[in-house]
């Protein structure tokens, strides 16, 4: 960076900037780089060629269990005594000279707690020669407690002995009579995935969030007469790190890494069953390689392991973007999509149902009138116009809670535009004002000419939503078919640029 000189002061023969002006510039530097360190909530470790402690930061969590004064000098293996040079990061990275990103490990801290963490360690090679090496890790400890406590509760729901299986109850509640709705889309919904129930096919599901995809889900598990008492496990992708996802879905091998232990993966857990990936676009493409392989060939291999296991499961996915737009993305493997996309299923948003929205919303209100001890009888039908009005970006979930929010205050016994959410009245009222401002805006022609104008946009939507079929049009404008072609000669319609522009 270029040093500009202060015209009060003079530089030195040499024209060198004055000495304390240097060090102003790296007092304030050394003041950022050591602000940044202690808000960080990752730990920094460098070591040099020797394995030896150069640099270290420890976080608030206290992860290493020892202070930056007696690391510092230390070698790594002094500091993690039941690290090896075989398991740890640090020799494997100087010895390769290859970085190791996000890497899960469990090992006994400084102070003999045991602690997991994700790492990447990173080498330091200067003019070719590798000088040492950069770790930052965070902690994951509780995150990979929980992980395990899950793993062997779902263990304990469905153990095997020998050659008898014990099943205890898999927590499915939901059936397809729990999916609310008369809507057109919703009845052809139901209607499609009650036909797959019994299919052992792969299904891939696409809902934007908050439109209820694992309760279509578990509906599907509990109308499949072969599954419907097997383990239904659900795991969304995107709540733990792909190393760690990886060792909860295929099991771990005793010594596989540090910490590891023989342990089953959810796909032989839910063997028989069904296992829902939530989110699986969240996989990296490796682990998208691995699930693929399962889907091809029904084999498993634990981490760290060499034995292939056998499972039968029913996989069901989703995703909360349109499955082919990840695809173009490179989010999501072209060849994993077309195996899970067998069975192709969509759950419309609400926006697109909104005739539901009156039958969901009594049915809310009949559920919180038993959770919170009230007894609504009806919402208003101004408050109910409103619910129409609005766009619902969190779908049904947020419209479950929007009535939960209001039978928590509510003290008469009809629901009104008052005791709605304030964000949904305001923002059904600011379109409405956006609409009447664009009313206001049209340029007032007769009314023959507006009659006529609105008449043929009216069978230009019917032919594109008909894809062109006359018959199909006139009936959904409910005039005879001579009718719509005349009306279509008089206002000169051409078929041809609707069905390109649809």
């Amino acid at each position: 960076m270029k040093k500009t000189q202060d015209p009060k002061r003079q530089s030195n023969t040499r024209g060198e900037v004055p000495h304390t002006q240097i060090e102003v510039n790296t007092v304030d530097y050394k003041f950022l780089l050591e602000s940044i360190l202690k808000h960080l909530d990752e730990g920094i470790l460098v070591v040099d060629k020797n394995a030896n402690v150069t640099f270290y930061n420890e976080p608030a969590t206290n992860i290493a269990g020892i202070t930056p004064d007696r690391a510092i000098g230390k070698n790594i293996l002094d500091i993690f005594p039941d690290l090896t040079p075989e398991t740890s990061t640090f020799y494997q990275v100087l010895r390769t000279k290859q970085p190791i990103i996000d890497y899960v490990q469990t090992y006994m801290n400084f102070q003999g707690i045991k602690v997991s963490t994700l790492t990447s360690t990173i080498p330091l090679i200067k003019h070719g020669e590798i000088i040492g090496a950069l770790e930052i890790y965070r902690d994951l400890t509780q995150v990979k407690e929980l992980s395990e406590k899950v793993l062997n509760l779902q263990s304990e729901l469905f153990k095997k002995t020998r050659n008898v299986k014990s099943y205890q109850g898999n927590g499915v509640r939901y059936t397809f009579d729990d999916i609310i709705g008369e809507s057109p889309v919703i009845k052809e919904l139901k209607k499609r995935a009650q036909k797959i129930a019994d299919s052992d096919s792969p299904v891939l599901v696409y809902g934007e969030t908050g439109t209820g995809k694992e309760l279509l889900i578990q509906a599907i598990h509990n109308a499949g007469k072969a599954r419907r008492n097997k383990p239904f496990i659900a795991q969304n992708c995107a709540a733990l790190p792909n190393t760690l996802l990886d060792s909860i879905l295929f099991g771990t091998t005793a010594g596989s890494f540090t910490g590891a232990k023989d342990k089953p993966g959810l796909f032989e857990l839910a063997d028989g069953g069904t296992l829902f990936l939530d989110e699986i676009n969240s996989m990296d493409m490796e682990l998208q390689g691995k699930l693929l392989r399962v889907l091809q060939d029904g084999m498993i291999r634990r981490v760290g392991g060499t034995n292939t296991i056998i499972v039968d499961v029913r996989i069901i996915a989703s995703t909360n973007e349109p499955p082919s737009q990840l695809v173009e993305k490179n989010i999501l493997r072209k060849d994993l999509y077309y195996r899970l996309n067998v069975i192709p299923l969509n759950i419309p948003a609400l926006r697109d149902r909104k005739e539901d929205i009156s039958l969901l919303t009594n049915f809310f209100i009949d559920m919180y009138n038993d959770k919170v001890n009230k007894k609504v009888e009806k919402i208003s039908p101004a408050a109910l116009n409103i619910l129409h009005s609005y766009h619902w970006p969190g779908n049904v979930r947020e419209l479950k809670y929007a009535i939960e929010s209001v039978m928590n205050f509510i003290e008469g016994n009809v629901i009104d535009v008052d005791d709605l959410p304030n964000h949904i009245v305001s923002s059904t009222e600011t379109a409405r004002s956006k609409q009447q401002e664009a009313t206001e805006d049209i340029v007032i022609s007769s009314l023959v000419e507006n009659l006529n104008e609105y008449e043929k946009k009216l069978i230009q939507k019917a032919l594109k939503q008909a894809n062109g079929n006359g018959a199909k049009a006139a009936r959904m404008l409910k005039i005879p078919r001579q009718t719509l072609h005349n009306k279509i000669k008089k206002y000169n319609i051409d078929w041809e640029i609707i069905l390109h522009r649809g």
